[in-house]
């Protein structure tokens, strides 16, 4: 083997061309999603005091919003309701009725911005007063039941004109039932983005304030559905049932903590992966950024591309408008 100083790892390193060159990941606004939350009113915002720089807004404004994630060429953003505490019950009916909150952001989106992609978010937490994400019987969130509501949330929000239904609910068997269901309506080509390896983590606190589940959920968990942060092999058993259901697309969440996760994913499925940068992955950086202890460019750009290097295709993060500005900045 050629010994040193023969082989010198830095000189592809020595000027900004080479660095380019030999670059073995891009970031690039392709793979961009952007989460946005929203809230009833008129030109309403209500900044978010766990997510600093994030704001729920009212209809009227996201559709401005999406208009400039649009002209950024950001290719789909995630809408997520933060539906007012009287329309919440016990088991979120809510989530069925075609004029809620969502159904109707997706309508006014769609009207004016047909050619970006709208994601929607299939689960009950935004709707039920336990801010479970499922029925609650006898203390416990009922699986088939659950399953039977998500898969008529799913319709409901695709005949508002939703293109990629997201169950983000971990409910066993969901995704095949709701691909059934999409069939059925008429809906067969409607995607899903399945949350696949979505795990119990202590890093959605500050989604939870956004949509109003976390006073909901008081001391209780999710972990009897939601995966256990300490399990790896019990990811890729959840990955290939949803492969076998009909998932068009995977999702791994949290993001940074469950990188090794994400990189397996890809590697042994091969299908087109996403990743979460969720809200408390956000808030940290963001935070630090505002308190002068990191630079909120570099910070943000090095923390998506580590999702790339991962095997991500795509990224959800509440930074995506920010990240599009710096990269059509180069």
């Amino acid at each position: 083997m050629t010994s040193f100083p023969k082989i010198r790892m830095r000189r592809n390193r020595t000027d900004e061309w080479s660095r380019r060159l030999v670059r073995e990941n891009q970031l690039t606004t392709d793979d961009l999603i952007w989460p946005v939350f929203v809230c009833e009113g008129s030109q309403q915002r209500d900044p978010i005091a766990s997510m600093p720089g994030v704001e729920r807004l009212s209809i009227d404004l996201v559709v401005e919003a999406v208009g400039e994630a649009k002209a950024l060429g950001i290719p789909a953003v995630a809408l997520f309701p933060a539906t007012p505490p009287e329309k919440k019950t016990p088991d979120g009916e809510e989530a069925l009725n075609p004029e809620n909150l969502v159904c109707r952001v997706v309508r006014a989106v769609k009207e004016k911005h047909p050619g970006i992609g709208i994601i929607c978010d299939v689960a009950l937490d935004p709707y039920t007063t336990t801010g479970q994400d499922g029925l609650v019987r006898h203390g416990y969130v009922a699986n088939d039941e659950t399953i039977d509501m998500l898969c008529e949330q799913s319709v409901v929000q695709a005949r508002a004109g939703c293109d990629v239904i997201a169950p983000s609910d971990m409910m066993d068997g969901r995704v095949g039932a709701i691909r059934d269901a999409l069939d059925r309506a008429g809906f067969a080509h409607v995607k899903i983005l399945s949350y696949a390896a979505k795990y119990a983590s202590a890093f959605y606190g500050p989604f939870r304030d956004a949509v109003g589940s976390k006073s909901a959920l008081g001391g209780g968990d999710k972990r009897t559905y939601q995966m256990d942060p300490a399990n790896g092999l019990e990811a890729e058993r959840e990955v290939a049932l949803d492969v076998a259901e009909g998932a068009d697309m995977l999702m791994v969440k949290p993001g940074m903590p469950y990188l090794d996760i994400l990189y397996r994913v890809k590697q042994r499925f091969g299908l087109p992966t996403f990743v979460y940068q969720v809200s408390g992955e956000y808030a940290m950086l963001r935070g630090a950024a505002d308190r002068g202890w990191l630079d909120w460019e570099r910070a943000l750009l090095e923390s998506l591309l580590a999702f790339k290097r991962a095997g991500a295709d795509g990224i959800l993060t509440y930074g995506a408008v920010d990240a599009a500005r710096l990269l059509r900045r180069g």
